[in-house]
């Protein structure tokens, strides 16, 4: 009986003896795990919530001073001067380029304006550029400026062609006339009376840059083809005509079978020698009054080759046809009026049949 006693006190130590060895073991394993887990992972970073806070408000201050930037300066300018930032936008930065520019100006706006008081005036202009923003913005075109109530715009595709740049030019334009008529309804119904509008497109060179002094810096855009634009959308009422486009903006023109035009007359602007062609655009127009122009176009075309000829009578009898088709159409009147004044009028020897405005 002493003997299995014994026996049974020592397997007891023996096996008490193992457990703690085992205990130990882990405890040293644990311990080195714990080390290499300090190595690995670092400590906690202890953020100032005050100073992330700060961070934040400046980033956002930041992001608001470039959006009110950008309502000065157009974005594409800055993307083009300035593509590492707005304050690597520095003076007499120049650039060549193929552009489409669109004109847009408001049919008797001094005697309109002279109808309203400074605030009314102010809301109205306002109101006006909102629903004209969008159909150029959503052409691919962008707001170069505002002068006084016209609209100077810009279609150009840093990587695109000169058929995209007329193409969505003309489409603007047409949009904006869309545009305009819905204005108007909305103006009808509050009383008011309706505007119109005249829109001029010409694509071509022009320089696009920053100029100005130390204080004062803006961004332009000056060429040849900016006065012709400009000159195109002054033709436009005294042709009776919403959108007028030169040959140059047509001839660039995708899919020209889609856009009805007519040619309208072969000009002179103010500042520049060589003629130019120009055409309406028709599109925009109810169906009947889009044929009726369009059946008569081959007479106006025919008529102006005689003008140009000096073959008078002949030209006259062009016109007088289209007359008996449409003879309320204002631009035939106008015609014959002005073949009857050259007809008694001393033309230069080398008179290339275009018309000074």
């Amino acid at each position: 009986m002493t003997l299995l006693y014994t026996a049974f006190v020592c397997v007891t130590v023996l096996y008490a003896g193992i457990v703690t060895l085992l205990l130990i073991r882990q405890k040293r394993v644990t311990r080195r795990i714990a080390r290499a887990a300090t190595r690995v992972i670092p400590e906690p970073v202890i953020r100032n919530d005050d100073s992330e806070q700060r961070f934040l408000e400046k980033a956002d201050e930041a992001m608001r001073l470039n959006q009110t930037f950008q309502k000065f300066v157009p974005k594409q300018f800055v993307d083009h001067f300035a593509k590492h930032g707005i304050d690597t936008l520095e003076l007499g930065r120049a650039d060549e380029d193929e552009v489409a520019i669109l004109f847009c100006d408001i049919r008797g706006f001094t005697g309109l304006s002279e109808k309203m008081k400074p605030q009314e005036l102010m809301n109205f202009l306002n109101s006006y550029f909102l629903r004209m923003n969008d159909p150029i913005h959503q052409n691919g075109g962008f707001i170069d400026k505002f002068i006084g109530d016209a609209i100077m715009a810009l279609f150009d595709h840093p990587d695109g062609t000169g058929t995209d740049k007329a193409t969505d030019a003309v489409n603007a334009a047409l949009d904006l006339q869309k545009a305009l008529s819905m204005y108007n309804s909305h103006r009808a119904k509050s009383g008011y009376e309706g505007i119109r509008v005249g829109v001029g497109v010409h694509i071509g060179p022009v320089i696009l840059g920053t100029v100005g002094s130390d204080d004062r810096m803006d961004t332009t855009v000056i060429g040849d083809s900016v006065n012709i634009a400009f000159r195109l959308e002054g033709l436009a009422p005294k042709y009776h005509a919403d959108i007028v486009i030169s040959s140059q903006t047509l001839k660039a023109i995708s899919h020209k079978q889609q856009i009805d035009c007519r040619v309208l007359d072969v000009v002179r602007v103010k500042g520049r020698q060589a003629p130019v062609r120009v055409y309406e655009v028709l599109n925009h127009l109810s169906e009947g009054a889009r044929k009726q122009k369009l059946i008569v176009a081959p007479y106006i075309r025919d008529g102006l080759a005689c003008r140009i000829t000096r073959d008078w009578q002949e030209a006259l009898s062009h016109f007088n046809k289209a007359l008996l088709i449409a003879p309320d159409d204002r631009l035939l009147h106008h015609h014959i009026h002005t073949i009857e004044t050259l007809m008694h009028t001393d033309l230069p020897a080398d008179w290339d049949g275009a018309v000074a405005h």
